[in-house]
């Protein structure tokens, strides 16, 4: 009769757990080994990133950002996270 309320508090304690699978993180093979799909998404924001940076040189848009780094980080994390969410969201 003492356990009862601990046999009560069990549900509670493992229902943050309720969105955990078991088919594991997403990830593709290269080359026989399996890398997180995330790492792909932050080559992808690194190169969208870059590629920005180079057309708003050509462009002179570059001279009249006044936070550079901040912008050129936001881009990239705006593109990881917009492929993040069209090729493995829900």
């Amino acid at each position: 009769m003492r356990y009862r309320p601990l046999l009560r508090a069990i549900p509670v304690v493992f229902l943050p757990l309720a969105g955990c699978k078991v088919a594991g993180a997403p990830s593709f093979p290269i080359a026989g080994a399996y890398f997180p799909s995330w790492m792909l998404c932050g080559v992808i924001g690194i190169v969208v990133a870059v590629g920005l940076r180079v057309l708003f040189l050509a462009t002179d848009i570059d001279a009249l950002l006044r936070l550079r780094l901040f912008t050129y980080v936001s881009l990239g994390t705006i593109t990881a996270l917009l492929f993040w969410l069209l090729a493995f969201g829900p």
